[in-house]
């Protein structure tokens, strides 16, 4: 049986498990299928990097994503999550320009493990999840253009939220995206994040960069409340579910005492849930 673009991208979506579908589900049908589509390209784009053991295939591969972006923005799309998405793109106002950037950001991580600079890092989130982020809440429906902004400090409050959890993960895939001038501020040597065994890379230490990196995260997310207007708080509510499932997220890590070297500290899909309807709710 021959799947359609829309079940391909369908597919993507929920065996990401993510966060996000949870919040696209209260969506109605014309913008959760733009929204599916377009996290299915990010997932696509993003699995080409996991995925690649060799970099110059990886490459090779977003290089012909450029290519497939091109192509859709002219009328001819040609792999499935495009052309579930080419239909939804001149109803938001999707730019070709946008993908390209989510493509700029995913090709980083091929040409760069280290950040020297918050500036710097905050350079790759502006790409993989700020962009991201506004795409998001054109598709969901905005009237002001402060919704944009909101919506790209909450793409970087949410993605320095993903480092923190990810902190063991990255390392061990050779990837550190703790500022190193923040490693050098709390003492915390890079081998340390890199141990594969107990007692891990765990110090007052580590600790304390730790809480330094949430602090941060947590200022982001209430600058991006902040920045809401009243006037499109209605239709944002996926988003303000996913800044409470993520925020959650990273109080859970808190509590734990950013015991993220060695395991992946994550949220139950029934929790999800329960959070993106209690948002649903109160954002009414």
């Amino acid at each position: 049986m021959t799947t359609t673009p829309q079940q391909y991208v369908q597919d993507k979506a929920a065996a990401s498990g993510s966060s996000f579908y949870y919040a696209f589900r209260f969506l109605p049908p014309p913008r959760r299928e733009a929204i599916t589509a377009f996290y299915a390209f990010c997932r696509e784009v993003d699995d080409v990097v996991d995925e690649a053991h060799d970099p110059g295939v990886a490459a090779t591969k977003l290089a012909w994503w450029r290519q497939e972006v091109a192509s859709a923005f002219a009328g001819k799309p040609n792999h499935p999550v495009m052309r579930a998405l080419a239909p939804h793109v001149a109803d938001y106002g999707m730019e070709a320009r946008q993908l390209l950037a989510v493509i700029e950001g995913c090709e980083m991580d091929l040409q760069q493990t280290r950040y020297l600079d918050f500036p710097a890092l905050q350079r790759y989130c502006h790409l993989v999840a700020g962009i991201v982020g506004e795409v998001a809440a054109s598709i969901f429906g905005r009237t002001q253009d402060k919704t944009l902004q909101y919506a790209h400090t909450l793409g970087l409050a949410m993605q320095l939220t993903n480092i923190i959890r990810d902190v063991g993960e990255d390392a061990r895939r050779g990837r550190i995206y703790l500022p190193v001038n923040e490693l050098q501020r709390f003492d915390v040597k890079a081998h340390e994040l890199l141990k594969r065994e107990a007692p891990w890379g765990y110090s007052d230490r580590f600790t304390a960069l730790m809480r330094f990196q949430a602090e941060r995260a947590h200022r982001l997310y209430d600058e991006a409340l902040a920045l809401l207007p009243d006037a499109d708080r209605r239709e944002q509510r996926p988003g303000l579910m996913m800044a409470e499932i993520y925020r959650t997220l990273l109080r859970e890590i808190e509590a734990a005492d950013f015991q993220v070297l060695h395991q992946r500290i994550s949220l139950t899909p029934l929790r999800k849930v329960w959070i993106a309807m209690r948002t649903n709710w109160q954002a009414r």
